[in-house]
Order: structure tokens, then sequence, then C-alpha cells
């Protein structure tokens, strides 16, 4: 397993929604003290139903976080994938098994915690049919070119492939 220290001051995590990203980026940033930043929030409107910002306004906003000198990014957003790549000092990807990320997506859905940690501040919670068809059919294809991506560069990157070791990641780093 890889230590915290391994892991640098800046850390991209990435993966498919609803796999634990966010809640991930907030514990190692209160254990390690740097700031996460949640891409979600960044693309998207606050006190809105998940209203999409032009790529130009996320690409901004994420680049004015990359010339920060620590940072933990969660999210995908291949718009701006391949710059947080270059910049970070590792990558956790949490490839998880669709169908568990489909169904923590349904059940946070009907939880409806507008509080959750990469929650759109003021957003309507909402089941999204949209959101499913990213988890169970987009993500899928995304493999590959997220792998593509981060192989020319030789990153530390922490594979994370079941929730079983990602809570063993949680124990193992005492978060």
């Amino acid at each position: 397993m890889v230590s915290l220290d391994e892991l640098g001051k800046r850390i991209g995590i990435i993966g498919c929604s609803s796999s634990g990203k966010s809640t991930l980026a907030e514990k190692l940033s209160a254990k390690l003290n740097i700031p996460a930043y949640h891409l979600d929030v960044l693309a998207h409107y606050p006190h809105s139903k998940w209203q999409r910002k032009s790529d130009n306004e996320l690409i901004a906003a994420h680049n004015r976080i990359l010339k920060k000198d620590k940072w933990i990014i969660d999210g995908n957003y291949s718009v701006c994938m391949l710059e947080r790549i270059q910049k970070a000092d590792s990558i956790i990807w949490l490839d998880m098994n669709v169908f568990t990320s489909a169904c923590r997506y349904l059940v946070r859905s009907l939880k409806g915690r507008p509080d959750r940690a990469g929650g759109l501040p003021g957003a309507q919670v909402d089941l999204r049919l949209c959101m499913l068809r990213q988890i169970l059919w987009i993500y899928p294809k995304n493999r590959l070119k997220y792998h593509n991506l981060i192989a020319p560069y030789k990153k530390l990157v922490v594979y994370i492939p079941s929730m079983r070791i990602l809570n063993r990641y949680h124990t193992y780093w005492d978060l």
C-alpha cells in the first residue's frame, strides 16, 4: 500500500461518479492539511439544478488551482484532466464497478443530503437519469482514455478497484 507521504502535495482523484472521490478528498484534506477542490462544484452554478458552466469558466477556475503549491482535486472533466495529470504528484483512481457506483448514486439521491462532500451549494437534490447514463455507459468507455492520459507521465497512480480496497486505504491512512 502507498503511504500518505508518497502522495505528495498535489493529488488528483479521478473515477466514476459516486465512487467516493469527494469524501476521500475531504478526508485527505483534513489529514494532510491540503485544500480540497471539487470539480463538480467548480463546473456548475450554485443554487441551480446542476446547471453547467462553460468549459472556459471551468478551465480558468481549474488552472487557478493548479498554480497553487498544494491541492487535492477530485473529479474527471476531460476538458482539463491532462493539465491536472501533468501537475499532479499522484493520481488516486477510484475505478469501482459501475453497478456499485450506480447503487451508491441512487441511495445518495434518495437520501437527499445537500451538505455531502462535493455537493453543490444550494442545489436541489434530484435523481437524474443522465447521471445513471454517465455511470453505466459513459464512464466505462472513458477508462481507456484516462489510462492513456496518465500513462505517458509516469505518475504515482494509486489504483483502487473496489470499495473493499478503498476502505482498507481509509483504515491504513487513518482517515
